[in-house]
């Protein structure tokens, strides 16, 4: 049984034991279950393609798409189909409009759709950048890049222009696919509560600044959800404690194995979220 196979099973298993009397999602409670078959958009940065989670999936090089994604994962485990238009690097711009030679990624919704899940919005404020800018400042000069990336903090206007794009992915979906649920989420936290440690490098201000971000992002993200009537997976709350400076991390600090992405959430980050959104589906019926 290979890995994509094995991790099915277990969430399809998971989906058929979530309880059905959980509260149903506001806006899509009228909804039909979802079926085999059915057309499944996911959308975002990486933090949703999964760049070295399992092997390369398919999809242009750049866009680091892994076969253990949560969007793999949870299309194997419920047996839909799946069109992955997530791209590693992307804004929620090129969720909107065009990325170079890539389309919008929202061009990849349409009236058949019946899922879509959207993680996006850290690569508009920097938030893997500035972590890698601020592990980079801290190296070793034998060790250290020629030039280091240099940190970009997100003003209030980027905060507000960030907002208006996610509300406009949430309607453009629900006029592409009248019919389809949306699921916003968030990121897979990478700092701890306070501090970095020697996993996850940085200037105790430089953390600080980052840490203060991806809260802000994470209630950001909520908002929007909230006020779209979408349902919304806390991958910050889920993945919290699972960090690169804990004891059992889920994700890669400022370095990571060959073939992973520092900074970035790993297989079991992933395995968790799926698992989770599964079982939130089921108690949306």
């Amino acid at each position: 049984m290979d890995q994509v196979t094995g991790r099915a099973r277990l969430l399809a298993m998971a989906f058929a034991l979530a309880t059905a009397g959980s509260p149903a999602i506001a806006r899509d409670r009228a909804l039909p279950a979802l079926a085999a078959g059915d057309r499944y958009v996911a959308m975002g940065s990486s933090y949703a393609a999964g760049p070295g989670v399992g092997t390369a999936a398919e999809g242009p090089a750049r866009c680091g798409r892994g076969q253990l994604s949560y969007p793999h994962l949870v299309a194997a485990a419920l047996s839909l189909t799946l069109v992955d238009a997530t791209c590693s690097g992307s804004t929620t711009e090129h969720v909107l409009g065009p990325w170079g030679e890539l389309p919008p990624q929202i061009d990849a919704v349409d009236a058949e759709t019946r899922l879509v899940t959207i993680t996006s919005g850290g690569n508009d404020i920097g938030f893997v950048r500035n972590l890698f800018a601020a592990a980079c400042a801290t190296m070793p000069a034998d060790g250290r890049p020629a030039q280091c990336p240099t940190a970009q903090r997100p003003t209030a206007a980027d905060w507000t222009a960030l907002e208006a794009r996610m509300h406009r992915i949430a309607a453009e979906v629900r006029r592409r696919a009248p019919r389809a649920r949306l699921v916003f989420v968030d990121y897979a936290t990478i700092l701890p509560a306070r501090g970095g440690c020697a996993a996850l490098q940085g200037a105790p201000a430089d953390l600080d600044a980052s840490r203060k971000d991806a809260l802000r992002l994470a209630a950001l993200t909520a908002r929007v959800a909230r006020q779209e009537g979408a349902l919304l997976l806390t991958a910050s709350r889920l993945t919290a404690g699972h960090g690169p400076c804990d004891a059992d991390p889920w994700s890669f600090g400022s370095t990571a194995p060959q073939g992973s992405v520092p900074v970035h959430p790993g297989p079991k980050a992933h395995a968790a979220i799926a698992e989770t959104l599964v079982a939130r589906l089921a108690a949306g019926r």
